[in-house]
C-alpha cells in the first residue's frame, strides 16, 4: 500500500514538473490577456549568434503572435500577395495560413490553407499585412479570424471544422483585433468588418448574439469579473469603454475615455478595475471599475492621465501599470491607484513599438519594429537591464511570448526560441 501511495506521489509530481515546464499560452497575450507568465530562468540577452535554441523561417508572413498548445506552436500567415519584400503581386494569390510547429525544435508540422474572401483591402498601412489576429484555443480546437475571410475552428491536426462571417468591412489599417474564449463562445471585435462585438457558438459555428456600435476600435476583448464575481466582456471604442453581458451581448455600461482617437491599445485589469491607454500624440489612460450600470463616468471612473500609447498594450504588476509609446520611444511607469506617472524614460535608439509587452521573471520585454528588444526591470524605479538585437532585417510586430522557460519572437520571416544556453 505504502509503495502504491509513493508511486502515485511520483507520477503526480512528474505530472506537476511537466505542466510547470510547458504551460500553455492559448490566446493573444497569454492568460485573461494580460501579457503576464510565471516563467523563470528566461535569457536577458542573446543576439543573432547567442542564445537562439532555434529559428524557423515561417512560411509567410504576418504579425500575430505563436500561441502554445500541448507539444505544438500554433501561429497564422499569409502569402502571395503583399508580402513585405516582395512586391505587391496578385491579390487572386493571397493565401490565409494556420501553421502548426513542434514545440521542442520549431519544425513545421502542418500548414492548414484557408480561403480569403476577395476583394481584399489592397493596401495596408506599415505592412501590418493580412494575418495579424492571434489564434486561440480551449485545447480541444484551434480558433483564427482573418477579418472579412471570418472566423475558422480547426482541429489540432488542421482540419477545418466550420467557418462564419462577421462582416465584409475592410480598413487602410487592416483589422487587428484576436478572438477570445468565453465558456462556449468564440468572442470577436468585428468593429473594421461590422462595427460590431460578435459572439459565435465555439463547437457549431452558429452566431449566439451580436453587439452593434462598435466603432474605431482594433483591441482584443477581455473578460473581468465583477466584485460580486460576475463575468463582463470589456472593450474600448473610439470616446468609450463598454462592457457587455457575455451571455447576452447586452451593453451593461459606458465611461468616456476623455480620449479623442480610435483605440487600439488592449486593456488589462487588477480584480475588478480595468485600465485602458491610447490615443494619438502623447496620448491618454484611465481607470475605470467594471459592475455599473448605464453611464458609469462619474461614478465608476477611478482617474485619468494625460500619457498613453497608439498601439502597444500595457501590463499591470505589483501595483503598477507599465507601457511603452508607440513611436517616441519612451517607456512608462504608473500608479495603479492613482494613474500618476511614476517614470518615463527614453529608450536608446528604440524606433517604434507596436508589439506589446510580455513580463516574466520580475522583467519586462520591449521588442520594437526593427527587432531589437529592451529588458527593462518589472519595478517603479526604471532599470535597463539589456538591449539585444536578432540582426535580422525584417519588422516585428508580433508580441513576444514566455514559455518553457524561452522566450519566443516572430518577425515576417521568422520565429526564434531563445534560451540561457551555457
Amino acid at each position: 500500500m505504502l509503495l502504491t501511495r509513493l508511486f502515485g506521489c511520483l507520477i503526480l509530481s512528474a505530472l506537476l514538473l511537466n505542466a510547470a515546464v510547458a504551460a500553455d499560452w492559448l490566446q493573444f497575450r497569454g492568460t485573461a490577456g494580460q501579457g503576464i507568465s510565471t516563467e523563470t530562468g528566461l535569457p536577458t540577452t542573446w543576439s543573432a549568434s547567442e542564445n537562439i535554441v532555434w529559428k524557423t523561417a515561417v512560411p509567410g508572413a504576418g504579425t500575430s503572435s505563436p500561441i502554445f498548445v500541448g507539444d505544438k506552436i500554433f501561429l497564422t500567415a499569409y502569402r502571395g500577395y503583399n508580402v513585405p519584400g516582395e512586391g505587391g503581386g496578385d491579390m487572386s494569390q493571397l493565401e490565409r495560413l494556420v501553421l502548426c510547429l513542434n514545440r521542442k525544435d520549431g519544425k513545421l508540422v502542418w500548414s492548414t490553407p484557408l480561403p480569403s474572401k476577395l476583394p481584399e483591402q489592397e493596401t495596408i498601412r506599415d505592412d501590418h499585412g493580412y494575418a495579424s489576429s492571434t489564434p486561440v484555443s480551449d485545447g480541444q480546437r484551434l480558433y483564427v479570424f482573418f477579418g472579412k475571410a471570418g472566423v475558422f475552428a480547426l482541429d489540432l491536426a488542421g482540419k477545418i471544422l466550420w467557418q462564419a462571417d462577421v462582416g465584409d468591412g475592410l480598413n487602410y489599417w487592416g483589422s487587428a483585433a484576436s478572438p477570445i474564449l468565453h465558456g462556449n463562445l468564440v468572442i470577436v471585435n468585428a468593429s473594421v468588418e461590422s462595427q460590431s462585438l460578435v459572439a459565435i457558438n465555439k463547437n457549431t459555428g452558429k452566431e449566439v448574439w451580436r453587439a452593434r456600435g462598435i466603432k474605431e476600435s482594433w483591441n482584443t476583448p477581455i473578460v473581468v469579473k465583477t466584485a460580486a464575481g460576475k463575468p463582463e466582456v470589456v472593450v474600448a471604442i473610439m470616446g468609450d469603454v463598454l462592457g457587455f453581458d457575455p451571455a447576452s451581448g447586452e451593453e451593461l455600461w459606458s465611461c468616456d475615455t476623455d480620449i479623442g482617437w480610435y483605440m487600439v491599445p488592449s486593456l488589462v485589469a487588477e480584480k475588478d478595475v480595468v485600465y485602458c491607454i491610447g490615443g494619438r500624440g502623447s496620448g491618454g489612460g484611465l481607470a475605470v471599475r467594471v459592475g455599473g450600470r448605464g453611464d458609469v463616468t462619474d461614478t465608476h471612473r477611478l482617474w485619468i492621465a494625460q500619457k498613453g500609447s497608439n498601439v502597444s498594450s500595457p501590463l499591470v504588476y505589483g501595483g503598477h501599470l507599465y507601457w511603452a509609446h508607440e513611436s517616441l520611444g519612451i517607456v512608462y511607469c504608473a500608479n495603479l491607484a492613482t494613474g500618476r506617472v511614476v517614470y518615463e524614460e527614453r529608450l536608446p535608439r528604440a524606433g517604434q513599438f507596436y508589439s506589446s509587452p510580455v513580463l516574466a521573471d520580475g522583467k519586462i520585454y520591449y521588442t520594437t519594429r526593427n527587432g531589437r528588444t529592451f529588458v527593462v526591470a518589472a519595478q517603479p524605479k526604471f532599470e535597463l537591464l539589456a538591449t539585444n538585437d536578432l540582426g535580422e532585417r525584417s519588422t516585428f510586430n508580433a508580441c513576444p511570448v514566455a514559455a518553457d522557460g524561452r522566450l519566443f519572437i516572430r518577425s515576417d520571416k521568422t520565429l526564434y526560441c531563445l534560451d540561457q544556453l551555457r
